[in-house]
């Protein structure tokens, strides 16, 4: 039986205990070997260890860090956030409002505070247009007593947060990554912002309790290829034209879905060309404006057989009247911490203006308000993903809203002309120094 002391592998690590008795050169070199190896190996175990040591430290300072410039969190803005969301009275709504800096959500905030609802805006203001735009509307709302949250769908622990705080009886979700166009040139953020977001909201809705209704924009560019006209809500919508369109199409099937499974009382708006004072400058008649003030060319399409397109434009104050409509009609959600307990509404409108107008005329209209005649390049139409026409039937919202648009596009232009010069500084066509 060995003894310790002839253990080679003594308690003192790096150590070798040599035995003095064995001169065998062989197991002389063997030790030597074997004993800076071993040497070596604890040093890189060393070394392992105090990278990590330091990885989780960095990682533990990066995480107190974006926590501390946070844009949301603390005792401060918890008090901002309910007295915001407070109703007056109490009985009347209390809405999240998604989009909340956005053209139509700016409207729609201001509209509920207005009567009296208690409203929080929730906005990423991302740069898919001048974000400056968006800062000057939070502006707005914040003059009229509306705090809006900076952050994203996608923060989930935002969304729970948010939901912890105040207890939302509704939600408007009006954020959406809109443009045809642009998801030709980024069709990430379609996915990102108009699927994962609203699967993010529904999921916090569903798990609430009470859960609230859920209004949320769809799109007329659902109808797609549709030629049938007027579009009316049970027409197919199997065939859009351009991925903006088919992320709004999916986004009904996935809010369907969640009515179906959790309870949740879904109403969908199809919005058809809105326009207005504050609106989205990649719109064509801001668009427009600005290039015809500025003595630069505009780009008309035309369709095939050099048919002029044409658009169902609809007034902001109108669009604004169906979404306060549907959030007074849409019945309660039926569950409960994420259990169905019987049948929600789930409801599916058109809100446009049934009256189709060329983009010609809107041109005309345009160049009689600004007193300008504008540069027009008269081009075929590309296979962006627009489609030649939009026109509305509005017999369901009519009679289950009350709907009833009353503003045509030569008064509405003229309202969208005024609030341009004054934003942008010009005095009689010209800007001023």
């Amino acid at each position: 039986m060995p003894s310790l002391e002839d253990d080679p592998f003594p308690s003192t690590p790096g150590k070798f205990k040599i035995d003095h008795r064995n001169h065998h050169p062989m197991n002389r070199h063997f030790h030597r070997c074997f004993s800076s190896t071993s040497t070596l190996f604890l040093w890189a175990l060393f070394l392992i260890a105090l990278t990590a040591s330091y990885l989780s430290f960095q990682s533990f300072v990066d995480s107190g860090s974006r926590y501390l410039t946070a844009s949301w969190g603390g005792i401060q803005w918890e008090k901002q956030l309910r007295n915001s969301a407070l109703p007056h009275p109490p009985s009347s709504l209390s809405v999240l409002v998604t989009g909340a800096a956005g053209f139509v959500g700016t409207h729609v905030s201001l509209a509920l505070k207005k009567r009296g609802d208690g409203v929080v805006g929730l906005d990423n203001f991302n740069s898919y247009y001048d974000p400056s735009l968006k800062k000057a509307r939070k502006s707005l709302l914040s003059n009229h007593g509306i705090f809006v949250v900076e952050g994203d769908l996608n923060d989930v622990v935002l969304l729970q947060k948010l939901f912890d705080v105040v207890v939302f009886t509704h939600v408007m979700h009006l954020a959406a990554q809109a443009g045809v166009r642009y998801a030709m040139e980024n069709p990430n953020s379609y996915v990102r912002s108009n699927i994962a977001g609203l699967v993010n909201l529904l999921e916090v809705c569903k798990s609430a309790n009470p859960q609230p209704a859920v209004v949320w924009a769809s799109s007329s560019s659902v109808y797609g290829l549709n030629e049938k006209v007027p579009f009316s809500e049970s027409d197919r919508t199997d065939q859009p034209a351009s991925l903006y369109a088919a992320t709004k199409k999916a986004g009904e099937e996935i809010t369907h879905t969640y009515n179906h499974i959790y309870g949740l009382s879904i109403t969908g708006l199809r919005f058809f060309t809105v326009y207005g004072p504050w609106g989205r400058p990649d719109m064509a008649y801001f668009s427009f404006t600005r290039n015809i003030l500025q003595g630069k060319p505009i780009t008309v399409y035309r369709g095939k057989n050099r048919v002029d397109l044409a658009r169902d434009f609809t007034y902001i104050d109108d669009i604004v009247k169906g979404c306060l409509g549907s959030l007074d009609t849409s019945g309660k959600s039926t569950g409960s911490g994420g259990k169905k307990k019987g049948a929600a509404p789930y409801r599916i409108f058109n809100l446009g203006n049934t009256s189709p107008v060329t983009v010609p005329t809107l041109v005309s209209i345009l160049e009689k308000h600004l007193k300008v005649k504008a540069k027009k390049k008269v081009v075929e139409m590309p296979g962006n993903g627009d489609v030649p026409f939009t026109h509305a039937n509005i017999s369901s919202a009519r009679s289950q809203l009350g709907y009833k648009p009353t503003t045509d596009l030569q008064t509405g232009l003229k309202k969208f002309v005024k609030w341009y010069l004054s934003y942008y500084g010009y005095n009689h066509g010209k800007p001023v120094n």
